[in-house]
């Protein structure tokens, strides 16, 4: 097969002063600290880069020369393999790999702010130095823990951890040094982390906080130029003004948010956003226009690359989320038992994991079955949702809300 020889990583190693030898005594140094053990790298490995025979090194090697040429692959000529252009996400330290466990079993038993920090390794992040992509891969790495933490416990504990990591981060913006490339990859971050305190603080019933963060979400994605953080941010913008009652704003919004390049582009995007609006329509009154939307938002899904990971954030949009987002469409456009069958789909398809997705969508059945006069069953269904291991003050006001109008309600004979 023929090759091309990668002028551009040629052209680095003569402007940064590197030998082959030298280049590969820095490599393995950086590798031996990134993944726990000597690297070995040879000169062989370099010639091989240059002369465009690897167009794509190990990730044992390909993270050294992001950290030490302190740009992306492609801007060091290599061509990644696939479909995927994404930078290898470094691996946890041998140490977090041996704790993880530990870690684990602490954060569910004593989910205080403090404890999640500590999980997290979030005061693990430099604010002063040479900051590199190495670090950003580790940060967010810590904001993914972040993302899949609240899936499992609810937001109550993560918004402070969350709040004071985005501090962290912001210092880290200014008593830092870094190139353009991890620039925009910081502000993209910083986005991806006030998304998440963002939903953190709608969890924990403070709807104002939670809008600030959405806005400051999005002008971060702005400044990375990130469209896929931007299409996020627009799409949490929109749920926020739809719980808050502003539902032809929350439609704007979430038509603006349709309208981008990344909607097109990426289907998880797509489904999500369609989902939403569905029920943005629903509530509007517009029934038809909210049909339309569901099939939108499950034709989408058809299209999931399963071989493409999700990013972190998205992790938690898959059938059974569509499913329950679904049912909240139907419920709004007063069709309940169609409500309830795409609920139940929702709680048998959610994975053990989403313990806070299984709470929310399992106080919905009851609301459902109190709306339609089946007073019996819904005590039982209340009876049976466990939140117990949760801290989330939204799912608790509606559960609290169920069991208060059983109190004034007979069972239907």
């Amino acid at each position: 097969m023929d090759t091309q020889r990668n002028a551009a990583f040629e052209s680095l190693l003569r402007e940064h002063g590197y030998t082959h030898r030298g280049l590969v005594k820095d490599v393995n140094r950086i590798s031996a600290r990134i993944f726990g053990r000597p690297g070995e790298a040879t000169d062989r490995h370099v010639r091989r880069w240059v002369s465009g025979k690897v167009r794509w090194p190990t990730t044992r090697y390909l993270l050294p020369l992001v950290e030490i040429f302190d740009r992306p692959p492609e801007a060091m000529g290599f061509v990644p393999r696939g479909a995927s252009s994404r930078l290898p996400v470094p691996p946890p330290r041998a140490a977090d790999r041996e704790e993880d466990d530990v870690r684990r079993r602490t954060f569910v038993v004593g989910s205080t702010a403090a404890t999640v920090a500590v999980v997290l390794g979030l005061d693990e992040t430099p604010v002063s130095g040479r900051l590199t992509f190495t670090d950003i891969g580790r940060i967010n790495n810590a904001i993914g823990r972040l993302d899949a933490h609240f899936n499992a416990i609810g937001g109550g504990p993560l918004l402070t951890a969350a709040t004071a990591y985005i501090d962290r981060l912001r210092d880290a913006v200014d008593g830092c040094t870094y190139g353009p490339g991890v620039e925009k990859a910081l502000h993209s971050s910083i986005s991806s982390l006030y998304s998440s305190a963002g939903w953190a603080a709608h969890d924990d019933g403070q709807g104002d906080l939670a809008r600030l963060h959405h806005a400051a979400a999005l002008q971060s994605a702005i400044l990375a130029d990130d469209r896929r953080g931007q299409a996020r941010a627009w799409s949490n913008l929109a749920m926020q003004a739809r719980t808050e009652g502003r539902h032809r704003e929350a439609l704007q919004i979430n038509r603006a948010a349709l309208d981008s390049r990344q909607a097109r582009q990426d289907p998880r995007v797509a489904a999500l956003l369609h989902s939403r609006l569905a029920i943005g329509h629903a509530r509007a009154g517009d029934y038809p226009a909210a049909a339309r939307s569901v099939l939108a938002a499950e034709t989408a899904h058809d299209r999931f690359d399963t071989a493409e990971p999700a990013p972190p954030w998205l992790r938690f949009l898959d059938a059974a989320e569509i499913a329950g987002l679904s049912a909240i469409a139907h419920r709004a456009m007063g069709r309940l038992p169609d409500a309830e069958i795409a609920t139940a789909q929702a709680l048998q398809l959610l994975a053990p994991n989403m313990r806070r997705n299984k709470a929310y969508y399992g106080v919905q059945p009851a609301e459902l079955q109190v709306a339609q006069g089946d007073i019996a069953r819904a005590r039982t269904t209340a009876a049976a949702v466990d939140t117990s291991a949760l801290s989330s003050q939204h799912i608790s006001d509606r559960l609290t809300h169920v069991h208060r109008t059983l109190t004034t309600q007979e069972p239907r004979p």
